[in-house]
Parts: C-alpha cells; structure tokens; sequence
C-alpha cells in the first residue's frame, strides 16, 4: 500500500460508493462486516496446503462501520466527514486526516469505487 492514488480535482468533492462485488452485514455488535473473498493461484495454494479460509471476513470498528453506512452514492467525502463529527465530536480528531486515510484503504482492497472515476 505504499503506492498512493493521486486523484484528480478537490478530494472532498468525491463520492464513495459500495464496490457491488462485496458482500457485507451488519454484526450482533452493530459493526459492519466486509466478506472478501481469497481467490487466485496462491490463495488457492494457501486454501489447500495450509488451511485458509475462501473468504476474509473484514470487521469494521465503530468509526468505520459508521463511516461505511454513511457510503450511499450521495454524500461526497466532505459530507461523510461533517457527518462523522456530528456523531463522534473531538473523539474522531483529526477527522479529515482519519476518512482520507481510510478511503484511501477501502479504495486500495475495491471495497469502494468513487462516482467521479
């Protein structure tokens, strides 16, 4: 992941939308759960030899969950982040640095793709 996205235009203005391709619920707990699923040739490998799962299943904390259920194909990223505020306050401090980084992540593993691509 050391490899960074630069992306055209004002990163704020983006909107985050579900990758359709991930399946995902919503746990006991309230947090979000991502299935990813382990496929190509050395997953496969990884699957036989030494027992690994076919699907990851991916549990966000209580800031990512909120932020996932916050992805709807409208709120752009600026949004998402008042949102994130008005949930958390001083507790999700630094709150842009924070989602940046995070999207960053989702959009690194697909779970996200942007309307703007």
């Amino acid at each position: 992941m050391s490899k960074k996205t630069v992306l055209p235009g004002n990163y704020m203005d983006y909107v985050p939308m579900k990758n359709p391709e991930y399946k995902w619920e919503t746990n006991e707990k309230g947090r979000v759960v991502i299935d990813e699923p382990n496929v190509g040739f050395f997953n496969r490998i990884a699957q036989k030899f030494f027992h690994r799962p076919k699907v990851s299943h991916i549990q966000l904390d209580a800031y990512g969950s909120f932020v996932w259920q916050q992805i709807d194909g409208k709120n752009t990223i600026y949004d998402i982040s008042e949102l994130v505020k008005a949930e958390f306050g001083k507790k999700a401090e630094p709150v842009l640095n924070r989602l940046v980084e995070f999207f960053r992540i989702l959009k690194f593993h697909h779970f996200i793709i942007y309307k703007n691509d």
